[in-house]
């Protein structure tokens, strides 16, 4: 089996190989969507708007119709130093260009889902994705594997705590905005996401010369608290779906694209979307792209928050201990929102 999809195309690839080969569902291009507006598809968040006395409440308003309509916006002005964003991309463009063997050091060990390579196959026929991955688990740094990110080139790993510890406050200012945005108590958050569990996921998607033959990141949403996704080398492929529509996503100049995960569906009983993505390769270029999940702590309980369940408004999803949920979640197929479907309370 072609372990590494980015070195199998250095050579021509006369013929897909079928475990690669899926239907994808059509996607309306950016020239019917109108140039001006595919860009805005998605809403777009001011944080420093946000976070000042004059226009915050009004902003809170907007945040909160976002989160029950989109649940995924592009965040500008998020303070995150622009020339840190810049050497992060330029260190994980350089990690790509290491030989294989370099790479294969990191490589997804038997009964792990952590580590670097394809899609972890759990049924038999299960299509792969066209894409190599780095998925480690970066926090508590105690869960941290000794071959994985203390081992990644010294340059890439500096760069990326330097980037964690930009993103650990991000993430903590928007989950706060979460809790005033549904009135739930601030310590709420702060007790299930401060230091909770966070991991990276660093991806690779070599060009296709048939790209609608292949799926880069089959169609999911996120197990995650929230995640935030960066666009290394400015190739698009990251696309949503929207009312049963696939609409591309045209990444602007120094944004982050954030989306809530299942654990924000789940929190607000409902009330906030879980956005399903995917992403479709190119057929010239590569694209390389740098998510990072926050999630709970492992000890803490996810469940609808107890503030949000009344008894016209009993809870729509079950509570679980999130080193469980993470199990649960890593060991089923990524396939739409169907990991969600699986937290639904039972109904007697």
């Amino acid at each position: 089996m072609g372990f590494s999809i980015q070195e199998m195309v250095k050579k021509p690839v006369s013929e897909i190989p079928t475990r690669y080969l899926v239907d994808l569902e059509p996607w309306v291009p950016s020239s019917q969507v109108g140039e001006h507006s595919a860009g805005s598809l998605i809403p777009v968040i001011d944080m420093s708007s946000l976070l000042c006395a004059e226009t915050k409440s009004f902003e809170l308003q907007r945040f909160h119709s976002i989160c029950k309509e989109w649940g995924i916006f592009q965040l500008v002005n998020h303070g995150v130093d622009c020339s840190l964003v810049e050497k992060l991309k330029h260190e994980i463009q350089e990690f790509y260009k290491l030989p294989l063997e370099e790479r294969l050091r990191y490589k997804i060990r038997d009964g792990d889902f952590e580590g670097y390579g394809n899609t972890i196959l759990l049924s038999e026929g299960q299509k792969v994705d066209w894409a190599d991955r780095l998925y480690i688990i970066s926090n508590p740094i105690h869960r941290r594997k000794s071959h994985l990110f203390p081992q990644l080139p010294s340059n890439l790993r500096e760069t990326i705590e330097s980037y964690i510890s930009e993103l650990q406050k991000l993430s903590m200012a928007i989950f706060r905005l979460v809790a005033e945005a549904l009135k739930i108590e601030l310590t709420e958050v702060e007790n299930m996401f401060e230091d909770g569990m966070q991991a990276m996921r660093m991806t690779y998607y070599p060009p296709c010369s048939e790209p609608n033959k292949v799926i880069g990141l089959t169609p999911h949403s996120d197990a995650s608290g929230l995640t935030i996704l960066l666009q290394v080398n400015g190739v698009e492929g990251f696309q949503v779906n929207k009312d049963g529509v696939w609409l591309p996503v045209r990444f602007l100049p120094n944004a982050f694209v954030v989306n809530l995960g299942d654990v924000a569906e789940i929190l607000s009983n409902g009330l906030y979307k879980s956005i399903e993505h995917r992403a479709i390769v190119n057929s010239e270029k590569e694209r390389i792209s740098f998510a990072m999940f926050f999630n709970p702590k492992f000890e803490a309980q996810v469940g609808p928050s107890p503030s949000l369940v009344q008894d016209d408004q009993p809870p729509l999803y079950r509570r679980m201990i999130m080193e469980q949920y993470v199990k649960d979640f890593f060991s089923q197929r990524l396939n739409g929102k169907t990991f969600l479907q699986y937290m639904k309370a039972r109904r007697n």
